[in-house]
C-alpha cells in the first residue's frame, strides 16, 4: 500500500520543469517586504496556570508601578500571570490604525495561556522603534487539563494567537524613493527564468528590462509612467513568462516520500533488486534425568536457522546511448516491486553512478 502511495505522489506532484506563470507569482518588488516586530508582555486572567518562577515577579511589579500602584517584589505571589514574548509581521505599506495579527508564546514555566488576556504591549522593530501596540484575549486552540496525577493536552497551550490583536502606530518609511527604476527579485534564482522575465517585459516595452543576475531583473520605467509608478508595477506583474526550474528529486527518509520532477531524465541503467531474509528461532526443550538418578532437570534451547533469498531480477531502463524519462524508471521500479525505502536507495545509487540528470535532495 505504501508503494502505491509513493508512486502516486511522484506522478501527481511531478510538475514539468518549465511552465507559464505571472511575473507577480515568481518575483517580488525590491523593498516591498514584511517587517518583523517583537515585544515582551504579560498575560493575565489565567486559572492558576501562570508562572511559578519568582524571576518574572519583577515584571508584574513593574507593570503595577506604571499604573501608579507600588508593590514590593517580595510581596508579589500570583500564579494567574504569565510572561510572554509577542511577535508580529508588519505588512508593507501598513498605515497607522490598521490591525495585524500577533503571536504570543510563554517564556516562563506557565502551564497554559488558556483564558488569558494580553496586557498592552509595545512591539518594536529592529531599529528599536515602536511600530505597533498589542492587546487582547489569547486564543490557544487547545487545552491542558491535569488532575489526580494524570493529564490531557491538545496542541500547545503555552502558545497562542490574537487575531487583529495589534494596532499599527507608525508606518514604515517608503521604499520608493527612486520611481525611475523597478527591481524585481526572483523567488527562486535562475539564469533562464531571469532572462525570460526580461524578454517578456521587453516584448511589451522594448529595451527597458535587463537581467542583472539570476536573482535580479532591472526595469527602467518608461517616461509615460513617471508619476504613475503603481500602475506600471501592476502592468509588469500581470505579464506572463516561462519559469524554468532544475529537475530535482526530493527524498524524505522519515516518511518514505519521494517527489520527482516529471521532466527528470536519466541515462540508461541496469537495476537489480532482491531481498535476503534470515530467520533464527529458538525453542526451549526440557531435559529430565532418569528416576532416582543424581542428574538435574535442565532447559536446553534448540536453535534453527533459515535463510531465504528472493530471486533478483535485472531490469534495463532505457535504450543504449539514449536518455529516458522518469516514467520509464517508475515503470521499472514497479515491476521489481520496490518499496519506498528501496526506491530511495535506488535513486541514490543512480545519482552516485552519474546517471541522474538532476539534483538529489534528501530532507
Amino acid at each position: 500500500m505504501r508503494k502505491f502511495l509513493v508512486c502516486l505522489v511522484i506522478l501527481f506532484c511531478g510538475a514539468i520543469t518549465s511552465f507559464c506563470a505571472r511575473i507577480k507569482d515568481i518575483t517580488s518588488v525590491e523593498g516591498v517586504r514584511k517587517n518583523l516586530l517583537i515585544g515582551y508582555g504579560l498575560v493575565v486572567g489565567l486559572d492558576g496556570t501562570g508562572d511559578d518562577t519568582k524571576t518574572y515577579y519583577q515584571s508584574i511589579a513593574n507593570m503595577l508601578e506604571k499604573m501608579g500602584i507600588h508593590v514590593p517584589v517580595s510581596k508579589v505571589d500570583v500564579d494567574n500571570v504569565a510572561a510572554v514574548i509577542v511577535t508580529a509581521e508588519l505588512p508593507p505599506f501598513a498605515k497607522p490604525g490598521m490591525r495585524i495579527d500577533v503571536d504570543v508564546a510563554s517564556v516562563g514555566d506557565a502551564d497554559s495561556l488558556e483564558g488569558g488576556t494580553l496586557m498592552m504591549t509595545p512591539l518594536f522593530g529592529p531599529d528599536g522603534v515602536v511600530y505597533a501596540v498589542a492587546q487582547g484575549p489569547v486564543s490557544i486552540g487547545g487545552f491542558n487539563v491535569r488532575a489526580g496525577g494524570q493529564g490531557v493536552q491538545k496542541n500547545h497551550p503555552t502558545a497562542g494567537k490574537i487575531p487583529n490583536g495589534a494596532v499599527v502606530e507608525r508606518p514604515v518609511p517608503s521604499v520608493f524613493k527612486d520611481e525611475s527604476v523597478l527591481k524585481l527579485n526572483l523567488n527562486i534564482p535562475d539564469f533562464v527564468t531571469a532572462s525570460n522575465i526580461a524578454k517578456a517585459i521587453n516584448s511589451k516595452w522594448p529595451g527597458i528590462a535587463k537581467a542583472v543576475d539570476p536573482a535580479t531583473v532591472m526595469v527602467m520605467v518608461p517616461p509615460k509612467y513617471r508619476g504613475r509608478f503603481v500602475d506600471f508595477v501592476a502592468e509588469v506583474q500581470s505579464i506572463e513568462t516561462i519559469q524554468d526550474r532544475i529537475a530535482k528529486v526530493i527524498v524524505d527518509e522519515r516518511t518514505g516520500t519521494v517527489i520527482i520532477s516529471r521532466d527528470l531524465k536519466i541515462l540508461p541503467v541496469a537495476i537489480t533488486h532482491g531481498n535476503l531474509t534470515v530467520k533464527i528461532e529458538s525453542t526451549p526443550i526440557v531435559s529430565q534425568p532418569p528416576g532416582f538418578s543424581p542428574g538435574t532437570t535442565v532447559v536446553v534451547p534448540q536453535t534453527s536457522l533459515t535463510v531465504r533469498e528472493e530471486k533478483g531480477h535485472l531490469f534495463v531502463v532505457g535504450k543504449k546511448k539514449k536518455e529516458v524519462m522518469i516514467s520509464d524508471l517508475i515503470e521499472a521500479l514497479n515491476k521489481i516491486g520496490a518499496s519506498p525505502r528501496d526506491i530511495i536507495a535506488i535513486l541514490r545509487a543512480i545519482k552516485a553512478a552519474g546517471a541522474l540528470e538532476g539534483d538529489l535532495e534528501v530532507m
